[in-house]
């Protein structure tokens, strides 16, 4: 079996200057650091530019690249930013902390700086990129020009005629805002640059890049506004039902995300055009898809457009299988991780069986007393080989934050499945990360604050709550040498190491 290891950061969460992690040279170094320590994959989040909460699983496009990752560094070198007039700039003054609202003013100051002195229009790469991306390129950039024209309202919000598409209208906005249009085009022509130099970084260094493609795209959107045919909307592109997950026991009132539903019929109607371009455009960016909220591809929560809360919501049956089938029909294999956590049922568990995807195991999952069943999925015992453990992921509590919420009788459940009665508390992550790098799983997956023991002020996400998220930042002391040494160290001994960067074996 081959086993591999890596490490789950985001892009935004890099060490490095001007206030968020980017494809800077700190990347890079990030890079060198996995392959000392004997990684093989970096799991990146969704690369899309993020709305209102920050969150990059509410994007602006399902196509676009976030501008705020295009690296300054990289375009002083160009010439068209000074060093001096990136330093002058307030990104904030905390190095493990994103502070968007100066990110936001800032950032964009610059960039747009960079494009006017770019003399973009005359440059044949950017002619080359914008021919060959026309076609979800031009719908995004006219959207967030308009965007930027309605004073960032969402599109739902705009004059009627624009907001419908109606063609005098599209063409007008297109002759009143070609700048603003061509700055959106630089800024993804850079994007791309920039992320697929990186890219080709970590495969020369034989690190692959597991990326992330949410289920749904945001209702302000590109894809909603320029697409509504493919989802549940009504004759005034206003959803008629909207997604969400239901009560459980973590959230009496479920979960309201508000993105649109498809229109499975009409996507069945079409051989899924649509989904094998995203699906396509994903596998060109990443190594490995990991496909969000699997279990919505057998059913999805439909929630009526305007509830407060997902209590009056209901299961309506998804494509299935036959989406996958036909993904391989006309894409070929690609190696794809299915999130299939949340309410799993039995036709869930099925469907991921049948598409022979491997799933995620979270061992935060598995000691929650209100299942004690030795059967629990999450259990290492438990495990099949085909699937990729993880200790947590960015939606759940650090393993030390984690250790330090849960009630004494799973802390107990915790020790004794570890046979460990005598590791203090502080150090007890170690084991723990331990349990997950000795199982069966094929890839097991590690956050990096769970190997830096790093508490719940250091977590990426805590859903269903705005204005601290995604904002924790990696220092460079924190990637430290000895780290690197202690990851190297684990994957050689639990048959992890990623033997094609070191070709001698240590004792």
């Amino acid at each position: 079996m081959n086993r591999s290891a890596g490490i789950l950061l985001p892009i935004s969460s890099l060490p490095g200057k001007y206030g968020i992690g980017c494809f800077s040279k700190a990347a890079y170094h990030f890079i060198d650091w996995l392959k000392e320590a004997g990684q093989t994959y970096w799991q990146i989040l969704p690369l899309g530019p993020t709305s209102y909460g920050d969150s990059p699983y509410q994007s602006f496009s399902t196509y676009a690249g976030n501008p705020y990752f295009i690296s300054l560094e990289a375009l002083i070198e160009e010439g068209v930013l000074t060093k001096e007039e990136c330093d002058s700039v307030d990104f904030g003054v905390s190095k493990d902390d994103i502070d968007y609202e100066k990110l936001y003013q800032g950032r964009y100051t610059l960039l747009h700086l960079a494009y006017e002195r770019s003399d973009v229009s005359h440059d044949p790469d950017y002619q080359e990129f914008v021919a060959n991306n026309r076609w979800w390129l031009s719908d995004y950039a006219l959207f967030m020009a308009v965007k930027n024209r309605f004073d960032g309202k969402p599109w739902t919000e705009w004059a009627e005629d624009i907001r419908l598409r109606w063609g005098y209208a599209l063409d007008y906005y297109r002759r009143e805002l070609y700048f603003d249009i061509e700055f959106h085009q630089y800024l993804q022509f850079k994007f791309s640059q920039q992320w697929n130099a990186l890219k080709a970084y970590a495969h020369k260094n034989h690190i692959k890049i597991i990326g992330d493609i949410p289920i749904y795209v945001s209702m302000d959107s590109a894809d909603a506004w320029a697409n509504p045919e493919l989802f549940q909307l009504d004759e005034n592109n206003l959803p008629s039902a909207v997604a969400g997950c239901p009560p459980d026991g973590f959230s009496a009132t479920g979960q309201l995300w508000g993105n649109p539903l498809y229109q499975w019929d009409y996507h069945r109607s079409t051989n899924y055009d649509w989904w094998m371009s995203r699906l396509w455009y994903s596998f060109q960016l990443y190594d490995v898809v990991r496909i969000d909220h699997f279990r919505g591809f057998d059913e999805y929560f439909s929630i009526p457009y305007g509830d407060k809360t997902a209590e009056n919501g209901h299961w309506e049956k998804g494509p299935g299988l036959e989406l996958f089938q036909t993904m391989e029909q006309r894409l070929g294999w690609h190696p794809v991780i299915a999130e299939d956590l949340g309410y799993v049922t039995d036709s869930v568990r099925q469907l991921v069986k049948d598409s022979g995807f491997p799933g995620m195991k979270v061992l935060e999952f598995a000691f929650d007393s209100r299942d004690t069943g030795s059967a629990n999925d999450y259990l290492p015992h438990n495990y099949i080989e085909n699937c990729v453990v993880y200790t947590g992921t960015h939606d759940n509590e650090t393993v030390m934050g984690w250790l330090d919420s849960i009630l004494p009788s799973e802390q107990k459940m915790v020790r004794d499945y570890l046979f460990d009665p005598y590791t203090p508390k502080k150090e007890l992550y170690k084991p723990f990360i331990a349990l997950a790098l000795r199982s069966s799983a094929r890839t097991c997956i590690i956050p990096i604050q769970d190997y830096l023991g790093l508490d719940n002020t250091c977590r990426i996400n805590k859903p269903s709550t705005l204005g601290i998220n995604w904002r924790w930042r990696i220092t460079e002391d924190q990637l430290s040498k000895d780290l690197c040494d202690e990851l190297r160290r684990l994957a050689m001994l639990y048959g992890r190491m990623n033997w094609l960067n070191h070709e001698e074996t240590e004792a």
